[in-house]
């Protein structure tokens, strides 16, 4: 499993064990990373021992459980519980995912839980995004065009031009791809990370826009862009069933073939 970002010259050392309820026949235990800047310690990992009979067959609806049974100071993010938001995504068994659409019994033995790797840690399970939606600021993720709208309001597609977007335009910005990445992991100030890149394509494939000279040359960086080896973690880790690395090997088409 990968290192995460944790403060200096700390070691996520064993925690506190919460035993199950007396007389609970279908226990798991839940080994779940634990830090607060606010109080001093290293980083720990608590471990949960949860009575199944008793919970949903969801991590997240473990981790609920947990929060609001066993230790209200566990922190983590969740909202929609349907695989939309993207808002669980954390580190379960050693693969990015989210919460709310992996199963228990999918997890073999104890259930480990940590926080996406490599990036900074602001509470337990919560990750600071910060850079990676400056990122995908950067890239300006909406249509720009200056053909004025049609009357109806609508700029209209073929269905052809339409489809070229599937598999992009389903990308709920969890990030589990990008901070699956080795290259983000080393390079992360610079390369944008397969999730911003695929947003990228999302709209220098969309025909309405008329853009796609400026988002190239935006991307005409050797970090940027160029910082991806194609390692694969992207689209193995991707909840969603999306190829990041198809849309980024995408853009490096367009690039060669404008400067050919």
């Amino acid at each position: 499993m990968a290192n995460f970002t944790l403060p200096p010259n700390s070691r996520v050392q064993p925690g506190t064990t919460h035993k199950a309820p007396a007389g609970a026949k279908n226990v798991r235990s839940f080994k779940i990373y634990r830090w607060n800047a606010d109080d001093g310690k290293n980083p720990h990992t608590d471990t949960y021992d949860i009575d199944l009979d008793a919970c949903g067959p969801m991590v997240l609806d473990a981790l609920i459980k947990i929060k609001n049974e066993v230790d209200p100071t566990l922190t983590f993010r969740r909202s929609c519980r349907e695989g939309i938001c993207g808002s669980c995504a954390m580190n379960i068994d050693g693969t990015n995912t989210l919460a709310c659409l992996k199963p228990i019994e999918d997890c073999a033995g104890d259930v480990k839980i940590n926080p996406l790797p490599h990036m900074p840690v602001v509470k337990d399970l919560v990750p600071d995004l910060s850079l990676a939606y400056a990122q995908l600021r950067s890239i300006e993720p909406w249509l720009k065009s200056d053909t004025p709208a049609p009357p109806d309001g609508e700029r209209r597609q073929s269905k052809e031009e339409r489809a070229k977007l599937d598999g992009m335009w389903e990308c709920i910005l969890c990030f589990c791809c990008s901070t699956a990445c080795p290259s983000y992991w080393w390079n992360g100030d610079r390369f944008l990370g397969p999730a911003v890149l695929l947003a990228a394509y999302r709209w220098i494939a969309d025909s309405r826009d008329e853009a796609t000279g400026a988002r190239l040359d935006a991307l005409q960086d050797p970090f940027k862009l160029y910082r991806c080896h194609t390692i694969m973690n992207c689209t193995q880790s991707c909840p969603k069933g999306l190829n990041p690395a198809k849309a980024i090997g995408e853009i490096k088409a367009l690039m060669v073939a404008r400067e050919g």
